[in-house]
């Protein structure tokens, strides 16, 4: 059985949690997300301190929420103070990224560019042509969007060609062996 969901959250300085029902907003340095979360588990606001505690018997679904509702408020916590950010590489001859305002264009060996619209609550930033750093305060928007540009050309396992994300390791096939 997880424990996460007893695992008590603890708010830096500067970050305030109000609930309106089963709204929860989280507000700090960085900006402020909103969340809805279920009513069969309770959440406490206590000394900087937020605790989870299901309302209703212990049953699978309510033990899976448990630990979910508090991982979610924990990656809101540090989205608000830190912010979350991955960081796209691109590997492959001629393969290059570029950025003119929100949009993002990939040339990544197809006929035509392909641009992509940057969401507003996500901050890209391209230093040079094959680096990618996609940034946020939602984990959820970051990962998703950095899905969805891995997802343009995904890395091959012959050569490695495609976008990748920084530390993630191709593994790589053995081609043909001509004899």
């Amino acid at each position: 059985m997880s424990r996460i969901g007893y695992k008590t959250v603890v708010l830096p300085k500067g970050v305030e949690v109000s609930t309106d029902g089963n709204k929860v907003t989280v507000k700090g340095s960085k900006g402020s997300l909103t969340r809805e979360f279920v009513s069969e588990i309770k959440m406490t606001v206590k000394d900087n301190e937020v605790n989870f505690e299901p309302v209703v018997n212990y049953n699978n679904k309510v033990r899976a929420l448990h630990g979910t509702m508090r991982a979610n408020l924990n990656n809101m916590v540090e989205g608000v103070t830190d912010g979350f950010k991955k960081t796209l590489k691109l590997v492959g001859v001629g393969y290059r990224a570029a950025l003119k305002g929100k949009t993002l264009t990939l040339s990544v060996g197809y006929s035509n560019p392909v641009d992509m619209t940057v969401p507003e609550d996500i901050t890209v930033e391209v230093p040079d042509n094959t680096t990618i750093h996609i940034s946020g305060i939602s984990k959820q928007h970051v990962g998703d969007f950095a899905a969805s540009v891995r997802a343009v050309r995904s890395p091959e396992p012959y050569k490695g060609k495609g976008i990748r994300y920084e530390n993630e390791h191709i593994i790589r096939k053995e081609g043909k062996t001509g004899k």
